[in-house]
């Protein structure tokens, strides 16, 4: 007699289909495509709607602080212990992708793991910053009345578009590593965080 497998079990398979393990939980899910969303909501409405800006902008704060809460508490390959590595390991990977030889891994790979963390820096400079700038310019938000508020506006806000044109620029440096590691492997990586799951293979790390 065969025992029933749970509904919640985390490993699917089936004879058309490889084996699969769930590896993206669904706030993880949420938070990236959220993510995306406020960020470029932002990003376009600077010259349109300042309250949509500033919005988008509280929006992608909230965003940012639940994520580094969540990769301290969050599961397997939410944390950052999984995949926040020593500049050396990095530098490794990085020099193995020409050759062909970057190994698979089921979360983030090394590169993978320092572009989050890169991004996560530059928001969190974005947000800061346009908050330092709003409270400069309107006497509005957070930030205002703080010491950071004191400097010129003007400046504020300069550093303000840089870290959000920084950030930009990440943006498309993580899509083009995303593109490359799913020919690489043969895999769908937007895919796989849509609906969480990624194909179990023997060389995984």
């Amino acid at each position: 007699m065969n025992t029933p497998i749970p509904s919640n079990h985390p490993i699917t398979s089936s004879p058309d289909s490889p084996e699969t393990v769930r590896v993206w939980d669904p706030l993880v899910r949420v938070f990236h495509w959220s993510l995306v969303l406020f960020f470029f909501t932002a990003y376009l409405s600077e010259d349109v709607s300042d309250t949509l800006h500033a919005w988008s902008g509280y929006a992608v704060a909230g965003l940012i602080s639940f994520r580094v809460l969540w990769g301290m508490i969050g599961t397997k390959h939410a944390r950052f212990t999984d995949f926040v590595r020593s500049p050396r390991s990095v530098l490794a990977y990085v020099k193995a992708i020409p050759a062909g030889k970057a190994p698979r891994y089921l979360g983030h790979n090394p590169a993978g793991g320092a572009m989050v963390v890169a991004l996560l820096l530059s928001l969190t400079g974005t947000i800061v910053f346009g908050m330092a700038t709003l409270g400069a310019h309107d006497q509005a938000g957070p930030l205002a009345g703080t010491w950071l508020a004191s400097f010129n506006d003007h400046t504020l806000k300069e550093i303000h578009e840089f870290f959000a044109n920084s950030t930009l620029a990440l943006v498309f440096l993580h899509i083009a590593g995303v593109l490359f590691s799913s020919l690489h492997h043969r895999e769908n990586l937007v895919r796989s965080m849509i609906h969480g799951r990624k194909q179990r293979r023997d060389n995984d790390h």
